[in-house]
């Protein structure tokens, strides 16, 4: 059960980083700021690495429970 929380801790966070990065990206995108851009980008490489590590982890517990 630990193990889901902690899942269920790092999807906040992913949620957490896409808002996070809503502004940066409306910055960039309206007014092509490029420091926005480097900002977004860097939230999106968070996001990709957060979110396979999640991926991961759900694999591991669907398995346990087969």
């Amino acid at each position: 059960m630990l193990q889901k929380n902690i899942i269920m801790e790092k999807f906040t966070k992913l949620k957490e980083l896409v808002a996070s990065m809503e502004v940066d990206a409306d910055k960039f995108y309206t007014k092509g700021s490029g420091a926005a851009g480097t900002r977004v980008r860097k939230a999106l490489q968070e996001i990709k690495t957060l979110a396979q590590e999640i991926r991961n982890e759900v694999t591991e517990i669907k398995n346990k429970e087969a």
